[in-house]
């Protein structure tokens, strides 16, 4: 059962893109990527508000998401969130493997 956590972090003056910037060029972003259980890292721009990155961080369990939360590596993302002054709206969702499929008429693949 997956999980997926999407983060929206908004701040002012374009800070949100700045930190996910940041993210990506020094290195964070691919080290979580490598880390044992993670599915997804990926930052999202909303297309009607500029001051707000949106984060989908998928991982295979629980367990795999606990264990990304106790690297030293999660101490860097809170300090550029502090240096971006960025707050934060985190939606959780574990994945249905059981859909309907009825479901499936609405999408085209």
């Amino acid at each position: 059962m997956a999980i997926t956590v999407n983060i929206y972090y908004t701040g002012k003056n374009g800070n949100a893109v700045k930190f996910a910037k940041e993210m990506i060029s020094s290195g964070l972003v691919q080290a979580i990527r490598n880390e044992k259980g993670n599915l997804r890292y990926e930052y999202f721009l909303p297309m009607d508000d500029n001051e707000t990155v949106l984060l989908i961080d998928c991982w295979q369990n629980q367990e795999a998401l606990d264990f990304h939360h106790t690297l030293p590596l999660m101490e860097q993302i809170a300090v550029l969130r502090e240096k971006y002054d960025l707050h934060m709206k985190v939606e959780r969702y574990v994945t249905d493997e059981n859909a309907p499929e009825q479901d499936n008429k609405f999408i085209r693949k």
